[in-house]
């Protein structure tokens, strides 16, 4: 903190709030153009001059330690929110947060592993310590310390809208507000009961796996009904062949769990139930625990981050469950698919009995650049070579949203899925032995491609969102003589998916069942319906839409060439 005899220079302290509102515009413009429409992006405008009046207001708090106290309040929090989204590439949720609380002794080695995200953390923030702690002029000074209150009027402001949403609502606010709201949400939850201790499993485990190796594959941003194995104008999966000695059944356009990755990729890894999914991630086993049981080796393949970095709200405590991580760094992000391909085939032939579970880097923008010139079929397509390093980011830059726009996107989206599933199951197939091995695959969420002609740019994690953010493939690959019988029929969801991994695993199928309902190898009474309400918190349900393959956006042609666009 600065002392008051240090007479700054007359404008230094509204240039340097100044400088922070700067450094905050491209986030803020970021963030309008996510909303779309005009009440979102007007309420989120109101939001944001609420929060700038909090800053400005503890700014000019006469009592220098008063005024040091918020501006250490305000550069803790807004480190907080700034180093989560730099290691992460993520904003920081309400759900997250908790994670990082719940993790908090793993501090140290977070901070060793993304040691260059955090450094990268600390300009803005640090700005904002400045521009606040330091002393205001004698002229601007009130004689008491009503500015001050701003900032608490701000701040439950946003608790309140956070409560009211179950956590969310606080993207892109300048000052860290979410992170202090979600402190104060924390503390509410905490006061009010507490789900207790990770539970160990409780199904018995009767025998031995049915197959050596068992793998779920997650591919990111994966339209079902995009793909030729579910419509006839679809892009080539390479899963619509007969493949010798492969059994492949296609169970259609299925309902993710969520619509957003991290909610997916939790439900999916600690077997959520659409009933109980909020408890089984909390506090049940994961996946990674029942494999481990079940005498399997566990892997995990991550393409999309890098040096061991977690991502969709894996903490250090589930990583210790994963016997081999890993990663590809050092590779070009368009190649890192087949990478896995490759990497998979040899899993599946060392001969030791593993559950793997993979994260793909599949079609999440920015897709420019996600497929190669070779694969550039679709014609015309977004500018290249502006994001060759970048897996996926909310970055919009150079895409406005507009039908012209959306026609490039589209074309660009189906040549990344020519790419990342199309030549990724023929490298697979290829180099694979599936004898004793069963694969799912599905994807975390669909897209909206704003078919219709509907302005913005969000293609998925809607508050209201369309059903094709929840429409996505879900097909079983094994061996001809496959220990389980597939026959697809009726509505299908990745509520599925867990009972059927179960079961191969060898636990007891009527526990299964009871547990976490049919599998796919049993007949279907999934409602194929996804959660776009996934983080219902303090208090609030979940909401469901329902993925009917027929109700979706029809897959456009051009008008002049009859190609698909």
């Amino acid at each position: 903190m600065i002392a008051e005899s240090a007479r700054p220079r007359r404008f230094a302290k509204p240039a340097l709030l100044a400088l922070y509102g700067i450094l905050f515009l491209p986030e803020f413009f970021d963030r309008l153009r996510d909303i779309g429409g005009i009440a979102g992006p007007l309420a989120y405008t109101v939001l944001v001059l609420a929060a700038l009046c909090g800053i400005i207001g503890a700014a000019y708090t006469a009592n220098a330690l008063l005024r040091g106290g918020l501006a250490l309040l305000l550069f803790a929090a807004s480190f907080v929110i700034e180093a989560y989204a730099r290691s992460s590439l993520e904003f920081l949720t309400y759900g997250a947060f908790i994670d990082l609380i719940t993790a908090a002794e793993f501090a140290g080695d977070a901070m060793d592993q993304n040691e260059a995200a955090l450094w990268r953390s600390l300009p803005g923030p640090a700005v904002l310590l400045i521009a606040v702690a330091w002393p205001p002029r004698r002229r601007a000074r009130t004689r008491a310390n009503t500015p001050a209150l701003a900032m608490p009027a701000a701040l439950v402001l946003f608790t309140l809208l956070a409560f009211t949403r179950g956590g969310d609502g606080l993207k892109a606010l300048p000052g860290g507000y979410a992170a202090l709201s979600y402190a104060v949400l924390a503390a509410y939850e905490r006061a009010a009961g507490d789900l207790g201790p990770r539970k160990g499993i409780s199904i018995a485990h009767v025998r031995a796996p049915l197959y050596r190796d068992i793998v779920l594959i997650v591919d990111e941003s994966i339209s079902g009904h995009y793909l030729d194995i579910n419509h006839p104008r679809g892009v080539r999966s390479g899963l619509a062949e007969a493949r010798p000695g492969v059994e492949i059944a296609n169970f259609g356009v299925a309902a993710s769990a969520t619509n957003c990755s991290a909610g997916s990729n939790l439900v999916l890894r600690f077997a959520g139930t659409r009933d109980s999914y909020r408890r089984d991630i909390a506090v049940g086993p994961s996946l990674w625990d029942y494999a481990a049981h079940a005498g399997l080796e566990t892997v995990y393949i991550d393409a999309q981050r890098s040096g061991g970095a977690m991502q969709n709200q894996m903490t250090p405590r589930e990583r210790e469950r994963i016997d081999r991580f890993i990663q590809f760094g050092g590779l070009a992000v368009r190649d890192r698919d087949m990478a896995v391909a490759d990497r998979l085939a040899h899993l599946l032939g060392d001969g030791t009995a593993s559950f793997i579970l993979i994260n793909k880097v599949g079609a999440h923008f920015p897709i420019h650049d996600k497929f190669p010139d070779s694969h550039a079929r679709y014609r015309p397509i977004l500018p290249r070579g502006g994001f060759l390093d970048v897996t996926d980011t909310g970055s919009r830059t150079g895409f406005g949203g507009s039908q012209a726009d959306w026609r490039r996107y589209r074309n660009s989206y189906r040549n990344t899925l020519e790419w990342s599933v199309g030549a990724f199951f023929d490298r697979l197939l290829e180099r694979a032995e599936l004898a004793d091995a069963l694969v799912i695959y599905t994807a975390d969420h669909g897209q909206n491609l704003h078919e219709g002609g509907k302005g913005g740019t969000t293609t998925h994690c809607s508050v209201d969102p369309r059903p094709e953010e929840g429409a996505v493939p879900l097909v079983v690959l094994q061996g001809g003589a496959g220990a389980l019988a597939f026959t697809p029929g009726g509505a299908a969801s990745h509520y599925m998916i867990a009972p059927t991994l179960l079961a191969a695993m060898g636990y007891d199928r009527e526990a299964v069942r009871a547990r976490s309902g049919g599998a796919l190898d049993e007949p279907s009474r999934d409602p194929a319906t996804f959660n776009y309400l996934y983080n219902a918190r303090l208090n609030r349900e979940p909401r469901w839409r329902e993925v009917d393959p027929a109700a979706l956006a029809p897959v456009p042609d051009d008008p002049e060439t009859g190609r698909p666009f």
